[in-house]
C-alpha cells in the first residue's frame, strides 16, 4: 500500500507541474496578443471545483478541478473542450481568440507544446548541473554483449565488445531510460567492436535501424553466464535439483551460450502459452563434468526459478561528466532532442494490433515512477513525460492542439476559415477518439492488474 501512495503521490505531482506547464504556454500567448482568458484549470471541473479564485479586476479565474485528467485553460472565442456554443453564437468581441489574426491563434495553440519541451530541456540541464551525467563506457565492458536477433542479423557476434559508432564513443547510462546511446547505436552507419582482441568495423545494412525498432527487443545487452548463481525456492529449478554452479549448455537441443538467450527463449515460449497451459522443455546443463538433462514446465509467467551473477562495475568502469550551469543548457538539448527522437521512432506500433494490447494508462504511467521517492527519478520521468506529452499533443487530432494547429494552416494557406459548425463536430469527434482511447488503456492497466 505504501508504494502504491509513493507512486501515486509522484504520479500526481508530474503531471500537476506538466498541464500547470502546458497551460501556462497557452495562457502566455493568449495575453501577449490581448485575448481574454476566462479559466485556468488544473484537473478538469464538470459541475463543481475543488478551488477558485478571481483577482479582482482579473478576467480569468484560477481553480482545481475534481476530475485529475489534464487542466485547461477557457480562451474567450475558441471552440474547444468547454463547448460554449452560448458564446460562439454571440457576435465576434475584439478580445475573443476567433478576431485574432491566423498567425497569433496558431502561437497561442503552439504555446503548450513548446513550453512542455523547453520544461524537458530545463530539467535535462539542470539534472546535469546537479548530477552530472554517470554512465560505463561499453568498451570498458570487458565480457562483452549480448545482441538481439535483430542486431546479429545486422552482423554483431554475442561477447563482442562495443568501441564506437560512426567513431563516438558509445556508453550506456546517458540520458533518460538510455535512449541517447539507443539512438545513437541505430542511426550510426559503421559500429566499432572488439572480437577475439582485433577490431573490427562493422558496415550497418540500410534498414538496420527500422529492423530493430521494428523487434521491439533492445538491441543489445551486458553479456551474462549461463551458470547458475542461485535458485529460488518453491520453483521449477528447486524442484527439479538444479543447483548453483551448474551450467546451462542447451534448451530443447538448442544451445545456450549466455544467460541472456535462455532468458529470451523462455520468454518467447511463456508469451505462446495461453492460461492454464504447460510447455515442456528440455534443460540440458553441465555440474561439475557431468552433463545431464532434466524436463522443466513453463507456464505463462515464464519463471524458472534461477539467477546469475550480475555485473559489479566499479568507479574504475564508471565515468562522470560534470557540467557547469551554461554548459548543461547544449547538453540538455541534446538530450531532449534524443529522447524525442527514440520515443517517435517507437509510435508507429501504437495503432497495431500488438500496440493496442501494450497501451497503458495511468497504472502503467505511475509504475515508470521507483517504488521509493528518488528526486534524480522523479525529476527523469518528470522530463520524459514532458517530452510525450508534447509529442503526443502535436498529433493533428481534433481536440488536441495538434488538431486545432492543422485546420489554422489550412487557413494560413487557403486563405479559408473552417466553419464553426464545423470545428464544433471535429471538437467532438477528436473528444470521442481520445475517450475511447482513454478506455482502452486503462482497461488495459486493469486487465493487467487482474490476469497479471
Amino acid at each position: 500500500m505504501e508504494t502504491f501512495l509513493i507512486k501515486a503521490l509522484q504520479l500526481i505531482l508530474s503531471l500537476s507541474i506538466l498541464v500547470i506547464i502546458h497551460e501556462f504556454g497557452h495562457f502566455l500567448f493568449a495575453r501577449i496578443f490581448k485575448i481574454k482568458v476566462e479559466k485556468f484549470y488544473l484537473f478538469f471541473n464538470p459541475w463543481f471545483s475543488l478551488f477558485k479564485y478571481k483577482p479582482k479586476n482579473s478576467d480569468t479565474e484560477y481553480g482545481i478541478g475534481w476530475v485529475p485528467l489534464g487542466g485547461y485553460v477557457k480562451i474567450a472565442g475558441m471552440i474547444d473542450e468547454s463547448m460554449d456554443r452560448e458564446q460562439m453564437a454571440q457576435p465576434p468581441q475584439p478580445w475573443e481568440f476567433r478576431s485574432k489574426p491566423a498567425w497569433q491563434r496558431l502561437l497561442v495553440m503552439v504555446g503548450g507544446v513548446l513550453f512542455n519541451f523547453i520544461l524537458a530541456i530545463i530539467i535535462f540541464a539542470m539534472m546535469l548541473f546537479v548530477w552530472g551525467d554517470t554512465y560505463i563506457p561499453l568498451k570498458n565492458v570487458k565480457q562483452g554483449m549480448y545482441f538481439s536477433e535483430a542486431a546479429q542479423a545486422g552482423g554483431f557476434q554475442e561477447k563482442d565488445i562495443l568501441i564506437s559508432a560512426d567513431g563516438k564513443e558509445i556508453a550506456q547510462g546517458r540520458g533518460v531510460l538510455d535512449m541517447n546511446s539507443l539512438m545513437n547505436f541505430i542511426d550510426a552507419k559503421t559500429i566499432q567492436v572488439e572480437r577475439n582482441g582485433q577490431l573490427v568495423d562493422i558496415d550497418l545494412p540500410d534498414d538496420f535501424a527500422d529492423n530493430v525498432i521494428n523487434s521491439r527487443i533492445a538491441p543489445f545487452d551486458f553479456w551474462l553466464s549461463p551458470a547458475i548463481d542461485s535458485i529460488a525456492p518453491k520453483t521449477e529449478a528447486s524442484r527439479l535439483g538444479l543447483l548453483k554452479g551448474d551450467s546451462i549448455v542447451a534448451l530443447n537441443s538448442e544451445p545456450i551460450t549466455s544467460f541472456n538467450k535462455l532468458r529470451s527463449i523462455i520468454s518467447k515460449l511463456s508469451e505462446d502459452l495461453e492460461n492454464d497451459e504447460i510447455k515442456p522443455v528440455e534443460i540440458t546443463f553441465y555440474r561439475d563434468t557431468l552433463k545431464q538433462t532434466v524436463t522443466a514446465n513453463i507456464d505463462t509467467s515464464g519463471v524458472v526459478g534461477i539467477t546469475t551473477k550480475t555485473i559489479p562495475f566499479t568507479k574504475v568502469d564508471l565515468r562522470t561528466d560534470k557540467y557547469s550551469f551554461f554548459a548543461s543548457f547544449p547538453a540538455g538539448i541534446t538530450m531532449g532532442v534524443n529522447t524525442l527522437k527514440a520515443y517517435v521512432a517507437q509510435m508507429r506500433f501504437v495503432f497495431s494490433k500488438e500496440g493496442v494490447k501494450n497501451l497503458g494508462g495511468f497504472g502503467a504511467i505511475g509504475n515508470l515512477f521507483p517504488p521509493v521517492w528518488n528526486w534524480q527519478l522523479f525529476w527523469t520521468m518528470t522530463a520524459f513525460l514532458s517530452i510525450i506529452l508534447a509529442f503526443m499533443n502535436i498529433l493533428p487530432i481534433p481536440a488536441l492542439d495538434g488538431g486545432h494547429i492543422m485546420f489554422l494552416l489550412y487557413e494560413v494557406i487557403t486563405r479559408r476559415q473552417p466553419s464553426e459548425k464545423f470545428m464544433e463536430y471535429a471538437q467532438i469527434t477528436g473528444m470521442l477518439f481520445l475517450l475511447l482511447l482513454l478506455v482502452v488503456a486503462n482497461g488495459n492497466d486493469l486487465i493487467r492488474l487482474i490476469f497479471g
